[in-house]
């Protein structure tokens, strides 16, 4: 595995890989954030309770300062959050009716995690060599 990553590295550049990491971690962090907002505001039913949106949210939004600023060891740590979201989302897929959901978060939180430990390796590897 590490001499694939080295080979990647050498192929494409670890400006290019940390570019797409970002990517990544960016777009599946937002659409985890709506999953987590929508499941929280919509599927509640009658009556509207904020606490379970804040205990789903707030983890995610704890990490904010780290992608924004950027920051491989912050990176890291979200990509650990983040399969405390997909073993919710396959959970969930196992409940009648929210298969599609959960799936969608599992796979959400997949891209998530994959994109943070990309992004964590290839930018502290690029801060090593500035």
């Amino acid at each position: 595995m590490r001499q694939w990553l080295e080979g990647l590295e050498t192929r494409h550049g670890l400006d290019k890989l940390t570019q797409q990491a970002r990517q990544l971690v960016l777009v599946s962090f937002v659409i985890l954030l709506l999953l987590v907002i929508y499941r929280g505001f919509f599927i509640q039913g009658d009556t509207f309770n904020w606490r379970p949106v804040v205990a789903f949210v707030l983890p995610l939004l704890l990490f904010l300062p780290s992608i924004i600023g950027q920051r491989a060891r912050g990176h890291a740590w979200l990509a650990f959050v983040s399969l405390l979201y997909f073993t919710q989302g396959t959970m969930l897929a196992t409940l009648p009716g929210q298969g599609v959901r959960g799936v969608l978060e599992a796979v959400v939180s997949l891209a998530l995690f994959t994109g943070c430990m990309a992004y964590a390796r290839f930018r502290s590897r690029q801060q090593r060599q500035e």
